[in-house]
C-alpha cells in the first residue's frame, strides 16, 4: 500500500497541525472518506467533529481531554477524537502531543458493542492507522520525516510505501 500525508488547510490556525492521509489512488483522504459515509446518517456529529477541529486548530491545541487515547498499541499515538459524550462516532487519528494530529477514519460506534474489534469497520479503521503509524514512527526514527520547532507542521518523505 502507498500512503501520502497532506495537510487540511481547512483548518486554519496556528495551535495544532491538522493532517490526513491518502491510501493508494483513492481520491478522497481517510478522514473525507469518514465525512462522506457519516455526512446524512450523522449530521449533527459531524458537524460537532468539524467544530472540534477549527477549535483544536485555531484555539487550544489537541489537549488530551478531547481524545479517547490508547486505541492502539503502546506509543503509537493512535487514539479516537471526542465530539460530544455519548456520540455515535468514533474518529481515530494519530495524536503527537498537543501540536498536531493525522485524521485517519472511523465509524458509527454501537452501544451494545464494548470494544471497537467486535465491530468490523472501526476495527479495520483502527488497524490501518496502526500500520500507518508504525511507518510514520520508521520514518521518523530514520529522519526522513521531521516536525517544525513549534511542532506544528510535518516535512520530509510524506509519500510512502507499507515495508512490509
Amino acid at each position: 500500500m502507498k500512503f501520502e500525508i497532506v495537510k487540511l488547510n481547512k483548518f486554519n490556525g496556528n495551535k495544532c497541525g491538522v493532517y490526513s492521509i491518502f491510501v493508494d489512488n483513492e481520491q478522497k483522504t481517510l478522514f473525507d472518506g469518514f465525512l462522506s459515509e457519516n455526512n446524512i446518517s450523522f449530521k449533527r456529529e459531524i458537524k460537532n467533529i468539524l467544530e472540534r477541529l477549527k477549535t483544536i486548530n485555531s484555539i487550544t491545541g489537541a489537549r488530551e481531554k478531547y481524545f479517547k487515547l490508547n486505541e492502539g498499541n503502546p506509543g503509537d499515538g493512535i487514539c479516537a477524537l471526542f465530539d460530544i459524550p455519548d456520540s455515535n462516532l468514533r474518529l481515530y487519528c494519530i495524536r503527537f502531543g498537543n501540536s498536531l494530529i493525522i485524521l485517519g477514519g472511523g465509524g458509527e460506534k454501537q452501544k451494545s458493542v464494548k470494544a471497537f474489534q467486535e465491530v468490523d469497520k472501526l476495527k479495520d479503521e483502527n488497524y490501518l492507522l496502526r500500520e500507518i503509524s508504525a511507518q510514520i514512527a520508521y520514518l521518523i526514527k530514520e529522519k526522513e520525516i521531521t516536525f517544525s520547532d513549534d511542532g506544528t507542521e510535518i516535512t520530509g518523505e510524506l509519500e510512502f510505501e507499507n515495508y512490509e
